[in-house]
């Protein structure tokens, strides 16, 4: 239980709220005199006015109070900060802790230090504006709102000794991935999960509008929250010693209900769910700032929001209020001759790995244990030749993934997340090693339910995303199963997760992090049954557009290869990997040592296929990704060797996108030289590919080859249909890739005239075959590779 505030406790968290909003102010405004030890010139301030302040001192005034309860009870805790926009905030709290020191040391906890983090903030070649990977103690980019307390319960899921408090901006508060997060609370279990303390911080506006919740009536809102599972303790006030009074007294009673809910869980058995505490702090924004400018109020309006003196160079009243707005926090009291922070400003400020800006799970590559991977032999399916056996390739994953889930049982820390989907996405071996996270009511018709479950589904794909992000943040590893058509509802999400990887790896006390890997499958190909609305396969091309030391694709055309691309990945540390494959049915070509040397490779000429002869260069390449599009070209192959066996066919599957690409624009880039080695420089290339054409074409387009490239796939041309008339309607189907090889091979027009009217007459009669019986035409249907 906590002890009573004392007066002496009192004056050493306002000192050190006082020097934080100090330096926050600093930072925005001020690139030479940091302690006014001369009049304010000019000169002294920055010429470009970038950050904002008005949700600084709120900041400023729960890390103060996060201090002064982690040192008293020596919590490990970290801190996740919703509005990122108070980057001022953190950074100068974690320079009065010292941590900001030990990963920079050149920014001394001193006046020339001081001199020289104002003089960065926001400045170029210095730090941004938000609570980015830069700041010691972030786990969270705070440039988009919405996904603060999703990272939060990610974090604490798996950690039974943390506390993460997590800071929501009233913006934040109203998108709607911050509303779907309240409900992680019905996912965290007690025993094995840590504690999640939300602050709700209301200051009543956002850049130019109030916000909703800081206009409910507090009943309303209490209901609310109450309605969401919590147990509302509400702070609100604008002098600072009766808020830090009432401050101190919500933290103490939050962490004291979290100590007793996770004891009666722990010790005593208690299964029902808790109502855990939430405080939700109302001060005005932009609080201690200049409460008028130029005749009209600032302090607690919108107008606080960014910057709220905007000439100071150019207007001497605002300078002068600059002036007198800096030396209200009296500096000289906190800072002694050579600008280090006095005594009495670090009074209540924990030591060690206890700061905030210190703790590892901040920096969760320090805790990161490599995942216990069995060898893929005891799960790798049989392939005696190409194409004489048919798997469910997501099935034969979910038994590889119900062996990482048995294999970490007792050191948690692997969880797969979904949106309702693992079972639908065949992966539901691994209920057989945990459950489903659940700790809302459970009826006798319910199965897989499990406190203590490490399968994460909820119908939110931002919210399966955020617990992702938290959890690999702070030192685990994980999947994210997706349908294909609606992991575009994270694209700004993984957006957000590419730039923290791209920027932390630049950053050297940065650890690296097991990679984000999506695994995408109920694909645009297998949606014949849901429709138009399930089929779009442009992930790929958004993810492709990202930072390319950061961002992988794999597209694996069955079983074996799945399973290879599966480990890597799970191995993988500082990488976004997407890897698209199919549960329906496919067939196996590859065998377990062939699919590990392709998968290496990331494309390569499958010469079991092709009809090649010789030293001779082939007369057309059929090139494939994806497991749809391999069978078609395989189809097409076949037709080929039948109709045409005196033409010379190379086929290339690709398993890497990304190789298509050159060396010099992305890591797994082939050089000019193999590249043409493997497609030629001047051949025709039909190449079958899963998504949308283009992005072949843009991949490729500085390659020799590229006016002979002629790309197949998808172009938004789908229904409720037949399997195989899903590739008819969009040209991808075997036959349209015969009549494409005999239109672009030169001088196959005329002589192979009547293959190609015999491939257009196929597809005439599929369209009345599947319109009469419902079902594809029997050669398609029971279609097998020969060879």
């Amino acid at each position: 239980m906590s002890a009573p505030l004392t007066d002496a406790a009192l004056a050493e968290l306002d000192a050190h709220w006082r020097a934080a909003n100090y330096l926050a102010a600093g930072q925005i405004y001020l690139m030479d005199n940091p302690l006014l030890r001369e009049p304010l010139r000019p000169e002294h301030i920055k010429p470009r006015l970038l950050g904002h302040w008005g949700t600084s001192p709120g900041l400023n005034l729960v890390h103060t109070h996060l201090n002064r309860a982690v040192r008293d009870r020596d919590l490990d805790a970290l801190c996740v900060w919703g509005p990122g926009h108070g980057g001022p905030a953190v950074l100068a709290c974690s320079w009065l802790d010292g941590s900001y020191t030990d990963h920079y040391p050149s920014i001394t906890r001193d006046e020339a230090g001081m001199a020289r983090l104002f003089r960065q903030f926001s400045f170029p070649g210095g730090v941004p504006s938000h609570v980015a990977p830069e700041t010691p103690g972030s786990i969270h980019e705070g440039g988009e709102l919405g996904y603060a307390l999703a990272h939060a319960y990610g974090a604490a899921l798996d950690n039974p000794d943390l506390v993460v408090a997590c800071v929501v901006g009233d913006g934040e508060a109203e998108t709607g991935p911050l509303a779907t997060s309240w409900h992680s609370n019905k996912f965290l279990d007690p025993v094995h999960d840590g504690a999640v303390l939300p602050i709700l911080h209301l200051n009543g506006y956002k850049i130019a509008n109030p916000t909703v919740l800081a206009r409910l009536p507090e009943p309303e809102l209490d209901e609310l929250l109450r309605g969401y599972g919590y147990a509302p303790i509400h702070v609100t006030g604008d002098e600072p010693f009766a808020v830090h009074r009432a401050m101190a007294a919500a933290l103490d009673t939050a962490l004291d209900d979290i100590a007793a809910a996770q004891h009666a869980a722990r010790a005593e058995g208690v299964a029902e769910r808790p109502r855990w505490p939430l405080i939700v702090l109302r001060t005005p924004k932009g609080w201690t700032g200049p409460a008028e400018v130029d005749g009209l109020p600032v302090e607690g309006t919108w107008r606080a929001h960014q910057v709220p003196l905007p000439q100071v160079r150019e207007n001497p009243e605002h300078l002068r209020q600059l002036e007198a707005w800096l030396r209200s926090y009296r500096p000289e009291e906190l800072f002694d001759a050579e600008g280090r922070p006095v005594p009495g400003v670090l009074g209540q400020i924990p030591t060690g790995d206890r700061r905030l800006g210190a703790n590892p799970h901040a920096n969760g590559g320090l805790l990161l244990r490599d995942l216990p991977l069995r060898e893929l032999e005891r799960f790798a399916v049989p392939v005696d030749k190409p194409g004489a056996t048919v798997h469910e390739p997501t099935r034969v994953l979910g038994d590889y993934l119900a062996q990482v889930m048995a294999d970490t049982a007792q050191r948690r820390d692997f969880r797969l997340v979904g949106p309702d989907e693992t079972a639908s996405n065949r992966l539901q071996a691994v209920y057989q090693a945990t459950g489903k996270a659940w700790q809302a009511e459970v009826l006798p018709v319910d199965e897989h339910l499990a406190r203590d479950g490490r399968v994460m589904e909820v119908l939110s794909e931002h919210l399966c995303q955020g617990w992702l992000e938290g959890y690999l943040l702070t030192g685990r590893h994980g999947l994210f199963s997706c349908y294909e058509a609606f992991v575009h509802i994270v694209d700004s999400m993984v957006n957000q997760h590419v730039k923290w990887l791209r920027t932390t790896r630049q950053i050297p006390w940065r650890a690296p992090i097991a990679s984000l890997n999506y695994l995408l499958t109920s694909h645009v190909w297998r949606q014949d049954h849901n429709g138009f609305s399930h089929q779009d396969p442009g992930f790929v091309d958004h993810v492709l557009n990202k930072s390319p030391e950061a961002v992988r694709v794999y597209l694996p055309p069955d079983a074996n290869t799945l399973l290879s691309v599966a480990e890597h990945v799970l191995a993988s540390r500082d990488y976004v990997n997407v890897v698209v494959a199919g549960k329906q049915p496919c067939f196996d070509w590859l065998g377990l040592d062939e699919a590990r040397v392709h998968c290496a490779r990331g494309l390569g000429i499958w010469e079991w296929a092709g009809t090649e002869r010789g030293d001779r260069e082939p007369d057309v390449v059929l090139a494939c990704a994806g497991d749809v599009p391999t069978q078609e070209v395989l189809a097409a192959a076949q037709l080929l060797r039948q109709e045409l066996p005196e033409l010379a066919v190379r086929v290339v599957n690709v398993v890497d996108l990304a190789r298509l690409m050159p060396a010099e624009e992305h890591p797994h880039g082939l050089p000019d030289r193999e590249f043409d080695a493997v497609f030629t420089r001047d051949k025709p290339v039909i190449f079958g590919y899963h998504g949308y054409p283009w992005l072949i074409h843009r991949l490729a387009y500085r390659r020799a080859v590229h006016p002979e490239l002629h790309v197949r796939g998808y172009k938004e041309s789908g229904t409720t249909t037949t399997p195989f008339d899903m590739v008819v309607r969009n040209d991808l189907d075997r036959y349209r890739l015969v009549m494409d090889v005999i239109d672009r091979v030169p001088g196959l027009a005329a002589r192979a005239a009547g293959v190609r009217q015999r491939m257009a007459d196929v597809r005439t009669r599929h369209a009345a075959w599947i319109r009469a019986h419902g079902t594809d035409l029997p050669e398609v249907a029971d279609w097998s590779w020969t060879g």
